[in-house]
């Protein structure tokens, strides 16, 4: 009895080894999605941060619901000469067109957040593709410029949703760093989040109406560009991307 449970324990170890192993980069060969295999079942992922020894990290704000502080954080951009991703919802595209083409007209990148920020693992694929759509051909409408970045809503997805992005010729993307900004911490709080996970080809996730977003930001880029960190947009970051990290909770 006493060996069956010694030899349990080791193949467990081992097991988990294996997986710390697979989870910390996997090769993708350019495509926007990681893959790994779990025996004979082909498991992929969204980008959650690239594998690189460049001190390159992109910052993106997702944009749900409120506006008023959507102009300062682009003068802070500006300020520090950073150019940011913001992931815009179709209804708030519709609800703030002429902010939308401030936004891109400024040079910043705009991915999609969907179009009413639903739950798409309880979605099927025909809503999700009107979801991706109906957003896609709102901000070309609004801006020229179709999206090729998706973040889902609550960062929430399955299989089912990257086939979609792929056939549509996106790239789903998560982040590595997550501000939390949206529960009202202090800058001093987020900037701590931020220092403590951040490092090479990061994606850092904000909020556009979080309380304290504009401070945040100012304080997080004055931070992370004195410690020789250079921003990228997400675009950027991923361009040629041969491989992405993903972390052992995310599987």
């Amino acid at each position: 009895m006493k060996v069956l449970i010694f030899k349990r324990k080791i193949i467990g170890v081992v097991l988990l080894l294996l997986l710390c192993v697979t989870s910390l980069a996997v090769s993708i060969d350019g495509k926007p999605f990681a893959s790994v295999y779990f025996g004979d079942t082909l498991k992929k992922y969204p980008i959650y941060s690239v594998a690189t020894e460049e001190k390159k990290i992109a910052i993106s704000f997702d944009a749900a619901w409120g506006a008023d502080k959507t102009l300062d954080i682009l003068e802070v951009l500006d300020e520090f000469n950073v150019k940011a991703t913001f992931f815009l919802v179709g209804i708030w595209i519709e609800k703030y067109p002429e902010l939308t083409k401030e936004i891109a007209d400024r040079g910043f990148e705009i991915g999609s957040h969907s179009y009413n920020h639903p739950d798409f693992t309880k979605l099927d694929k025909i809503h999700m593709k009107a979801e991706l759509e109906s957003t896609n051909e709102l901000l070309e409408e609004v801006t020229g410029i179709r999206p090729t970045l998706f973040r889902p809503p609550f960062g929430a997805y399955n299989d089912t949703l990257i086939e979609t992005l792929e056939e549509l010729n996106m790239k789903g993307i998560q982040w590595d760093v997550d501000t939390l900004d949206w529960k009202g911490y202090t800058p001093s709080q987020v900037l701590n989040r931020v220092t403590s996970k951040v490092g090479s080809g990061s994606i850092i996730l904000c909020h556009n109406n979080a309380d304290y977003v504009v401070d945040s930001t100012r304080l997080i880029l004055s931070t992370l560009l004195n410690k020789g960190y250079q921003f990228v947009t997400i675009g950027e970051l991923t361009k040629d991307v041969k491989e992405v990290k993903i972390g052992v909770g995310q599987l």
